[in-house]
């Protein structure tokens, strides 16, 4: 577990954290190939939002001892386009429906096409629930007992307002980590608000709504940081594909209306553009350029999406090449 940036000392291990950027996700998948084929290896990897998506790939196919780039052939055989699907058929009567989804349930569209792909691709390789990612030897980590799996999902609690980690908070919910199944925590952190419907947790003292962590924690690069104050055993290095905002003119936000869609439209755009700069965050961060996609084109094609996995292995590479020598 680490928290420091790439030192003078090239370790092979190396703690990795995944931005969410929906269909940009493929971005994150390139960076980590790269990274994989220079012979490091990820004993912890966490997500976002579609970051999430890529983490949980990343961990099974990695405790499965299965090559990270197979990964690629199972993103593209994704139709990003039916997460856009309508309860019912019908140019008319699909957004209709849509629109009283949104009015009843939360959101336009479900979001459970991800169980279509992401179960079945993750049990491929005998990975199902929390427990098969449990680390049961772990000497020098300070993390708890309890926090000892290689994959951490990020999601947004709207009932209490906080951020959640899963499965590290699973026991808050009256729920066994080890026993749940990774797909429902990607889901629950990939329910854009008002584009997917949120994921409601039924506990002892009534029910909690999850939403994409996005909200609280797009980039969540502290998340394996020491709380001891010990030396990182090994880095942490995060992938980011947000874009930095445009700069044209500046108009305000004036009316009820025009700042609910203004809301709507940051909340499921690359709101986490900040620059990381060289701070300590920059200098462990690989940024990928992805500004030709945005989060939300669910219907963008293969080539696009392979000039994307193609400009995070450009950036990985370019990472590690700045990396000092040793």
């Amino acid at each position: 577990m680490g928290n420091g940036d790439p030192g003078p000392e090239r370790v092979k291990k190396v703690d990795l954290v995944l931005e969410g950027g929906g269909v940009k996700n493929i971005a994150l998948l390139g960076a980590v190939t790269v990274l994989a084929e220079a012979g490091y290896t990820f004993p912890r990897v966490a997500g976002t939002s579609g970051g999430a998506i890529i983490a949980a790939g990343v961990a099974a196919y990695q405790k499965a001892g299965r090559d990270l780039g197979d990964l690629l052939d199972v993103s593209l055989r994704v139709d990003n386009s039916k997460f856009l699907d309508w309860r019912r058929r019908g140019r008319v009567a699909g957004p209709v429906s849509g629109a009283a989804d949104l009015l009843r349930r939360g959101g336009l569209h479900s979001g459970d096409y991800l169980y279509e792909f992401l179960g079945p691709a993750l049990e491929d390789v005998g990975v199902r629930t929390f427990a098969d990612l449990r680390i049961d030897d772990d000497p020098g980590s300070s993390l708890a007992e309890h926090q000892q799996y290689s994959l951490v999902i990020h999601v947004a609690d709207l009932t209490h307002q906080v951020l959640v980690r899963l499965p590290w908070d699973y026991p808050l919910y009256d729920r066994a980590a080890d026993e749940q199944p990774i797909a429902d925590a990607v889901r629950a952190s990939m329910s854009i608000p008002f584009f997917f419907r949120p994921v409601t947790v039924e506990t002892h003292h009534g029910a909690a709504t999850w939403v994409d962590g996005g909200l609280l924690s797009n980039y969540p690069i502290t998340v394996f940081d020491r709380t001891d104050g010990q030396p990182a055993r090994w880095p942490t290095w995060g992938v980011k594909v947000s874009t930095s905002p445009p700069h044209g003119e500046d108009r305000p936000v004036n009316s009820a209306l025009r700042l609910g869609i203004r809301c709507l439209a940051t909340i499921t755009g690359d709101w986490y553009r900040s620059s990381l700069g060289a701070d300590t965050a920059g200098r462990r961060t690989i940024q990928v350029d992805t500004s030709e996609v945005p989060s939300t084109k669910f219907n963008v094609d293969n080539r696009a999406r392979l000039r994307l996995f193609e400009n995070g292995r450009a950036a990985a590479s370019a990472f590690l090449e700045r990396l000092p020598p040793g």
